[in-house]
């Protein structure tokens, strides 16, 4: 396999199994496990995909509400209930389970998931080596910017590249700031422009460029082949400053100070043993290990 960085988003896999499994498997205090025991499924799907791995590394979000995005917009997110003790248990668990597998993992209460890939993937860039973002975050796509980047929808099995990107949105990867500051992300909260739906912010920042091209040049914008186009200057112009925080909401900061160095990954017989002990001490056994305990075997662990 060519050497790569394999760079998980690990809380949107948790949050699926926690919304799609039934509330079926719990542990010996009755917290629920039917995150963990979704996640525990899809960590073993994957790892035998990326297998021999030298860069592996999941993210994890842990700042919802404390996010340094708060500061600059206080609604950003908001919609979005911090979790209960129940999710934040199997959350936690989670992660230690990826720990227990040996993957590096990142997560604070300053920066999003999103950011920590992104530092990750600079790093990986500085040294060369290609991406594959395993998500299915669309906003994840600013990631795109080498040739032989890739986005992963793990679940669907589907890997998108940067034309594929441009050709499903109409920009380019590294517009994508640019044109989320258009449209916004309900999401996210991240508000946009009132009125400019994905079409709109598409064409602007396909034939204008930037937010910084289409301010210095406000006039071009009448000319745009746009339904309402003569009135499009007059609303962006109104709605500027907000357009700007939208963007700066949905960039990713690829300069998160913890991440210094892009690590290093070699799944061992250890790593499963460890996954399978913490797997039994939660009081899952059955099917989910017997598939952990065929690993070694399929990966040909000695």
């Amino acid at each position: 396999m060519t050497r790569r960085a394999w760079l998980l988003d690990a809380s949107i896999y948790i949050f699926r199994a926690w919304f799609s499994l039934p509330d079926r498997w719990k542990d010996q205090d009755g917290n629920p496990l039917n995150a963990v025991y979704g996640y525990a499924s899809f960590l073993c799907d994957l790892l035998p995909r990326v297998h021999p791995a030298s860069h592996l590394a999941a993210a994890f979000d842990e700042s919802l509400g404390s996010c340094f995005r708060n500061e600059l917009y206080p609604d950003y997110k908001s919609s979005r209930a911090l979790p209960d003790e129940a999710l934040a248990f199997q959350l936690r668990s989670c992660r230690e389970l990826t720990e227990r597998c040996g993957i590096p993992c990142y997560g604070g209460d300053r920066y999003e998931a999103d950011d920590y890939l992104a530092s990750l993937a600079r790093l990986a860039g500085e040294q060369q080596l290609p991406v594959t973002v395993i998500s299915r975050d669309k906003d994840l796509g600013q990631l795109l910017t080498g040739p032989a980047n890739r986005w992963w929808d793990f679940a669907a099995d589907k890997t998108v590249d940067s034309a594929a990107f441009e050709q499903r949105f109409g920009v380019r990867p590294q517009q994508f700031a640019d044109y989320l500051g258009l449209v916004g992300d309900s999401v996210d909260d991240i508000p946009g422009v009132p009125g400019v739906g994905p079409r709109t912010a598409a064409v602007l920042i396909s034939e204008l460029g930037s937010l910084e091209a289409i301010a210095a040049d406000m006039a071009a914008v009448a000319a745009l082949p746009l339904r309402g186009a003569s009135r499009l200057g007059d609303k962006l112009s109104t709605y500027w400053s907000q357009a700007l925080l939208s963007r700066e909401l949905a960039r990713l900061d690829a300069n998160v100070p913890e991440v210094q160095q892009l690590p290093d990954y070699q799944l061992t017989l250890s790593d499963i043993d460890n996954a399978i002990d913490f797997i039994r001490s939660l009081g899952l056994d059955g099917p989910l290990v017997r598939r952990w305990q065929a690993l070694p075997t399929q990966l040909q662990l000695a």
